[in-house]
Protein backbone atom coordinates (compact mmCIF):
# COMPACT_ATOMS: atom_id res chain seq x y z
CA UNK A 1 0.00 0.00 0.00
CA UNK A 2 1.25 3.69 -0.42
CA UNK A 3 0.55 6.75 1.49
CA UNK A 4 1.20 9.13 -1.38
CA UNK A 5 -1.43 11.76 -1.16
CA UNK A 6 -2.45 10.67 2.53
CA UNK A 7 -0.62 11.09 5.20
CA UNK A 8 -2.52 11.88 8.58
CA UNK A 9 -1.88 13.29 12.28
CA UNK A 10 -2.56 11.13 15.54
CA UNK A 11 -4.68 7.95 15.19
CA UNK A 12 -7.36 7.62 12.22
CA UNK A 13 -8.29 4.81 11.32
CA UNK A 14 -9.89 6.57 8.03
CA UNK A 15 -6.34 6.94 7.08
CA UNK A 16 -5.24 3.86 5.08
CA UNK A 17 -4.71 2.39 2.16
CA UNK A 18 -5.13 -1.28 0.40
CA UNK A 19 -2.31 -3.29 1.44
CA UNK A 20 -1.16 -7.25 0.76
CA UNK A 21 -3.96 -9.77 1.04
CA UNK A 22 -6.68 -7.71 1.68
CA UNK A 23 -5.49 -6.37 4.71
CA UNK A 24 -5.40 -2.41 5.16
CA UNK A 25 -2.42 -0.52 6.07
CA UNK A 26 -2.21 2.68 7.81
CA UNK A 27 -0.80 6.32 6.94
CA UNK A 28 -1.77 7.76 10.35
CA UNK A 29 1.17 8.66 12.57
CA UNK A 30 -0.22 6.27 15.28
CA UNK A 31 0.58 3.36 12.61
CA UNK A 32 4.54 3.28 13.96
CA UNK A 33 3.28 2.13 17.52
CA UNK A 34 1.26 -0.15 16.11
CA UNK A 35 3.36 -1.76 13.75
CA UNK A 36 0.75 -1.63 10.59
CA UNK A 37 2.02 1.41 8.30
CA UNK A 38 1.95 1.60 4.35
CA UNK A 39 5.66 0.53 3.21
CA UNK A 40 6.26 4.16 2.29
CA UNK A 41 4.75 5.54 5.44
CA UNK A 42 8.20 7.31 6.35
CA UNK A 43 9.46 8.00 2.97
CA UNK A 44 6.10 10.07 2.75
CA UNK A 45 4.71 10.81 5.61
CA UNK A 46 7.50 11.75 8.52
CA UNK A 47 9.40 14.38 5.97
CA UNK A 48 7.06 16.84 6.24
CA UNK A 49 5.93 16.17 9.90
CA UNK A 50 6.30 19.02 12.65
CA UNK A 51 6.69 18.29 16.20
CA UNK A 52 4.95 20.33 18.71
CA UNK A 53 7.13 22.59 20.93
CA UNK A 54 5.71 24.24 24.55
CA UNK A 55 6.76 27.68 25.97
CA UNK A 56 8.35 27.63 29.23
CA UNK A 57 6.38 26.85 32.76
CA UNK A 58 4.86 29.25 34.84
CA UNK A 59 4.45 29.95 38.21
CA UNK A 60 3.12 27.37 40.82
CA UNK A 61 -0.36 29.07 41.79
CA UNK A 62 -0.94 29.43 45.22
CA UNK A 63 -2.12 26.69 47.35
CA UNK A 64 -5.56 25.86 46.88
CA UNK A 65 -6.58 25.62 50.93
CA UNK A 66 -5.30 28.04 53.05
CA UNK A 67 -5.19 26.11 56.05
CA UNK A 68 -4.39 22.24 55.28
CA UNK A 69 -3.77 20.20 52.45
CA UNK A 70 -4.02 21.46 49.05
CA UNK A 71 -2.60 21.61 45.89
CA UNK A 72 -0.43 24.06 43.58
CA UNK A 73 -0.71 23.73 39.21
CA UNK A 74 1.10 25.42 36.84
CA UNK A 75 0.87 25.50 33.04
CA UNK A 76 2.75 26.04 29.72
CA UNK A 77 1.41 27.03 26.47
CA UNK A 78 2.16 25.47 22.67
CA UNK A 79 3.88 27.52 20.84
CA UNK A 80 4.37 25.26 17.66
CA UNK A 81 1.37 22.31 17.34
CA UNK A 82 2.26 18.98 15.97
CA UNK A 83 1.53 18.66 11.64
CA UNK A 84 1.45 15.74 9.75
CA UNK A 85 2.55 12.86 12.12
CA UNK A 86 4.83 15.04 14.47
CA UNK A 87 6.04 14.44 17.64
CA UNK A 88 2.89 15.16 20.41
CA UNK A 89 2.65 17.73 22.98
CA UNK A 90 4.24 16.78 26.33
CA UNK A 91 1.95 17.33 29.06
CA UNK A 92 0.74 21.28 29.46
CA UNK A 93 -0.36 21.21 33.04
CA UNK A 94 1.09 19.77 36.50
CA UNK A 95 -0.20 19.33 39.57
CA UNK A 96 1.20 19.12 43.11
CA UNK A 97 0.78 19.51 46.82
CA UNK A 98 1.15 21.86 49.28
CA UNK A 99 -0.01 22.86 52.65
CA UNK A 100 -1.85 25.89 53.65
CA UNK A 101 -0.07 27.29 56.36
CA UNK A 102 -2.05 31.35 56.43
CA UNK A 103 -1.32 32.86 60.01
CA UNK A 104 -4.96 32.58 61.04
CA UNK A 105 -4.92 28.64 60.40
CA UNK A 106 -4.38 27.67 64.20
CA UNK A 107 -6.34 30.79 65.82
CA UNK A 108 -9.72 29.75 64.10
CA UNK A 109 -12.31 27.97 67.26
Amino acid sequence: GSCRYRCCPGRNNACWAPGARRAHCYCDSYCQRTGDCCQDYLATCRRAAVGCAVGPWGPWSGCSSPCGVGSRARSRQVTVPPRHGGDPCPDLKQRRGCLGQHPTCGTAK
